[in-house]
């Protein structure tokens, strides 16, 4: 079965990665992805894969069964969506929207399973039990398709066993598959600071209380949180990446915005910690005659890889690539809306190595030079095809 669906992909890879270069071209954007669902359907129409359609407004969920249905049931997942990100990359298919780009590597992912339905639907008498293909919108933008779709009841009817995703990483050769067993990524929570003061004369800040001193004083002490206050054993970052307050060099202003990110990888400290870097920002302003309202936006969850899991899909890994194309990846403070499948079903979020150093190819994801080495495409629909016939069933 092995050689079958290598050849399968190798058969296939030049028909995905035309179908990669049109998602590519046609970026759209979290819960707009309409065109690239209606590729999507068309594809799967066309392998004669039942399907439904609009589940969380533009998702797509197939299904193929195999021998027994019922033994077994794999879900695969592919996010869809897009970045409003200007590309830079001269391609031939260069994104054809202003301002938009697969920055991220959601048309690899949405190609891959596409090229893993072919795979598997012309294999469906070879292997046991059913594969649930879920094409998602909307990973980039909360509250994630991941969520709605979960909601929608994409993890019933039927049920998996387990869930499996991939997603592309520059840093990674192309030809290299990567696996973190545990905890793998970060929960993401977005964190709003209104810290008003009284404005007045720079040159007079007697008179006035400085917003932007106060706002200063709150970075500094809600670093504290992480350095001083966390546990060991439950790593977190705080960051702000933007601060926002003022006109002119020789004027106070009345009050001072910060938004910033707060990621933990253990749920009973990441509320206590809201608790505290609530409390911290209020009592400081209060103590320089300010005031501060916070607001904070709960996001994804902390993504969680099966163990049991994740090591038997590294194991097959080994087997369809070689020991020496598998690697341990580390913990990433990153998020990732799979975290919300990882919560509910035992799941495996892997590494599909994408880079090319000879070339220069190794931008990071969600920048305007972003490119992968296509080569990764034939792997990756291979790869998601074996690891589903080779799916741990509902005795594990």
């Amino acid at each position: 079965m092995l050689d079958r669906i290598k050849k399968l992909a190798n058969d296939y890879a030049a028909e995905i990665t035309d179908v990669r270069r049109k998602i590519h071209a046609y970026p759209e954007l979290a819960f707009d992805e309409v065109e690239t669902s209606k590729l999507v359907q068309k594809k799967l129409a066309e392998y004669g894969i039942p399907y439904q359609e609009n589940v969380a407004k533009t998702g797509v969920v197939g299904l193929i069964e195999g021998k027994n249905p019922a033994s077994r049931v794999t879900a695969l997942r592919a996010d869809m969506d897009a970045l409003p990100i200007l590309e830079e990359n001269d391609l031939p298919f260069k994104s054809t929207r202003e301002g938009l780009m697969h920055a991220c590597g959601h048309d690899v992912h949405t190609s891959c399973l596409i090229g893993a339905a072919k795979v598997l639907q012309e294999m469906k008498g070879e292997f046991e039990g059913t594969i649930k293909l879920i094409f998602q919108p909307s990973e980039e933008k909360f509250p994630g398709g991941a969520s709605v779709m979960i909601k929608e009841g994409v993890l019933e009817n039927p049920r998996p066993n387990t869930i499996i995703g991939q997603h592309v990483l520059p840093s990674l050769e192309v030809g290299k598959v990567g696996f973190c067993p545990g905890l793998s990524m970060a929960s993401a929570d977005e964190l709003y600071l209104r810290v008003r003061g009284q404005g007045g004369h720079a040159a007079m800040p007697q008179e006035c209380i400085d917003p932007i001193l106060i706002s200063a004083h709150i970075i500094t002490a809600l670093q504290h949180v992480v350095s001083r206050r966390s546990h060991p054993s439950a790593p977190c970052v705080l960051s702000f990446g933007k601060i926002a307050g003022g006109a002119v060099n020789n004027v106070i202003p009345m009050e001072v915005n910060l938004e910033g990110t707060f990621r933990a990888m253990n749920e009973a400290w990441r509320f206590e910690a809201h608790k505290i870097i609530k409390e911290t920002a209020e009592n400081v302003a209060k103590a320089f005659g300010g005031c501060c309202d916070l607001k904070i936006n709960v996001g994804y969850p902390f993504l969680i890889n099966d163990e049991e899991v994740t090591m038997h899909c590294a194991n097959l890994a080994e087997q369809y690539l070689g020991k020496e194309n598998v690697v341990d990846i580390p913990m990433r403070m990153g998020a990732e809306d799979f975290a919300y499948y990882s919560q509910i079903a035992r799941g495996c979020f892997y590494r599909l190595g994408t880079g090319n150093s000879e070339k220069g190819w190794k931008s990071p994801v969600h920048t305007p030079t972003f490119m992968v080495d296509e080569r990764a495409i034939e792997l990756g629909m291979g790869m998601m095809a074996w690891l589903a016939v080779n799916g741990i069933g509902s005795e594990s």
